[in-house]
Parts: structure tokens; sequence; C-alpha cells
């Protein structure tokens, strides 16, 4: 029982020193981003704007009014994709589980375009946009697990993986149709279905972080039962957990925080994937503290991956979600030949 408390205070002090270096490093990474622009503006006179603003001070009004914004956007986002990743991978047990690839992101972006091509105007709807995206998130993903569950083999984790593939794709074309039909649409959703952080607005991002805090807050809660969930259905019921009743939280939870993502930024995607991999390898694989972790590391994954978009090419700029695939496509290929050997 000893030992067992000592691994218990080993992997708590890991977890607290890893939330302490996370939260230094996105605050570093932070100032750097609200920087950066046509205008490079010091990390000095970042922070004296953010704690003594004045209204006078050029710098402060760029910072506060143009720049606080696309910070505000990635960290929100970058946080929910972290942790639906690690939602989805424990719901269905399954490593390559990531919003994007499973079709999340696709049936959340195609009802986002839906709305908008039949005329919704996001100014009365501005609570409505991030669920209107859950909504198709969630259509869609549990058509994936209604096709992977048909056959005799049952759900398997590459009959899963391998109909989001095909479904996200899917979805996909009829959302190209749509914009190739509406060109209004198409000018409205271009820049956005890029998964980009430029032109957003504080309306949608406010409205955006009700729908992904309710989705944290579920994660949170039932952790727990994720963690028993992990041990296996004959012993996670044996415990008193009941199945279905817990993933089908954890699926609301993740297509609740896929919903505001994908409203704010568009379908960006593998920060879902990697950052529960990084988590688990290295520092813990309790979901309990994987779920805050994953927030933390997924908002200063997307945070770097923003600032490498604005400054490879300067002073031209990429999608944001450009350079989150160039990353995590390699990752899954990786990924993908490890688990199905």
């Amino acid at each position: 029982m000893s030992d067992f408390a000592a691994v218990v205070r080993r992997r708590n002090a890991r977890s607290g020193v890893a939330m302490i270096v996370l939260l230094l490093t996105l605050l570093g990474c932070a100032l750097i981003h609200l920087g950066l622009g046509a205008r490079y503006i010091g990390p000095g006179t970042v922070l004296q704007a953010l704690l003594e603003f004045d209204p006078r001070n050029f710098d402060h009004k760029v910072i506060v009014d143009l720049r606080l914004l696309r910070l505000v956007a990635a960290l929100l986002t970058g946080a929910v994709l972290g942790v639906a990743g690690v939602l989805l991978q424990a719901v269905i047990r399954n490593p390559l589980g990531e919003p994007h690839i499973l079709g999340l992101n696709a049936g959340a972006a195609l009802a986002v375009v839906i709305a908008s091509a039949l005329g919704s105007h996001w100014g009365g709807l501005l609570f409505g946009r991030p669920l209107i995206a859950a909504g198709g998130a969630a259509a869609l993903f549990a058509l994936v697990m209604l096709l992977a569950s048909a056959g005799r083999s049952g759900l398997t984790p590459l009959k899963v993986t391998l109909c989001g593939v095909a479904i996200s794709s899917f979805a996909s074309s009829i959302t190209a149709a749509i914009l190739i039909l509406d060109e209004q649409t198409l000018l409205e959703m271009r820049t956005w279905l890029a998964g980009d952080l430029a032109g957003l607005s504080w309306a949608v991002t406010r409205a955006a972080a009700l729908p992904g805090g309710v989705g944290l807050l579920l994660a949170l809660w039932i952790a727990p039962r994720l963690n028993v969930l992990a041990l296996g259905d004959t012993i996670a019921s044996g415990l008193g957990v009941n199945i279905a009743r817990t993933r089908l939280l954890g699926l609301l939870a993740t297509a609740l925080l896929c919903g505001a993502a994908v409203s704010v930024a568009g379908p960006i995607g593998f920060i879902g994937l990697v950052v529960p991999h990084i988590v688990r390898r290295l520092i813990t694989d309790d979901i309990r503290l994987a779920v805050p972790l994953s927030a933390l590391c997924g908002a200063l994954l997307l945070l770097l991956a923003d600032i490498a978009a604005r400054t490879l090419i300067a002073p031209q700029e990429l999608a944001t979600g450009v350079m989150t695939a160039l990353v995590g496509a390699p990752l899954f290929i990786i990924i993908a030949s490890r688990f199905f050997k």
C-alpha cells in the first residue's frame, strides 16, 4: 500500500510540475503572439498594455483592440480540441481517435455551412452557431459509430477509423458542393473552412465559450468513470459504472467541445490526435489529470502553430490549420503504422 501511495504521489507531483511548466510556457508564447503582426511590439510593451492599458498609446490599442481576440480564440480552440481528443480516445479506446479524423469536425462544418446557405444570420444566432456545429458533429459521429458497429466483427478501432475517414470525406464533398452552388456562402466561409484564426469576432468567440466550458466541466465530471472504463467493460460494470451512460456523456462532451472549436476557427485538425499522446507518454495516463493538462497542452500547441503560420512566410500568412496538418498528418501515419501491425 505504501508503494502504491508513493507512486500516486510521484504521479501527482509530476503532473503538478508539468502544469506549472505549461502555464509559464503558455504565458511566454502569448506575449510573443501578441507582439506579432505588421508592426512588431516587444513583450515588455505587450505586458504593459495588458496590465496598464493606455488608450492614448497606439501600441496598446493595437494589442487590446486588434490582437487580443486572436490570442483568446487560439487558447480557447486549442484547449477544447485537446480535451476532445482525450475524451474521444478514452471513450472508444482508439489511439487514432481524433475529431478531424473521425468526422466530428466535418459534421460540424457541414452543419454550419448548411445553416449559412439557408440564410441564417449569425447576428441573431450567435449562441446558436456553436450548438449547430455541435449538433452536426454529434450526428455525423453517430453515423460513423453505427456503420462501424455493423457486421459480424462488431465495433473495432480499425473499422471506426476507416468509417470516420470515409464519412468525413463524404461530408466534406457535400460541403464543397454547397459552396460551389452558393457563391455568397463560399465568400463568407472559405477562410473559415481552411481552419484559420483570422477574421474573428468577439461575439462568436464569447458564444463558443459557453458550450466549450460545459463540455470541459462534463469531461472533468466523468473522468473518474473513464479511468475505470479503461479497465474493460466487464470490470467497469462490476465496479458500478454505467457504461452506456458514461460513453454517451463522453460523446456529448466531445460534440460540445468540437462545436465550440469549429464555430470559432473552422475545422482545425490533428490537435486532438497529438495532445493525448503527448500527455500520456510524458506526464500521466490518469484521465482526471489528463483533462486539464490536455487543455493547456492543446492551447499551447495551437498557439505555436499560429505563431509559425504568421512568421514562416511573413509578411504573408498561412492558415493555422495548414500548420497543424503539416505536423499532425505524418504523426497520424506513424501512430497508425504502429497500432495496426
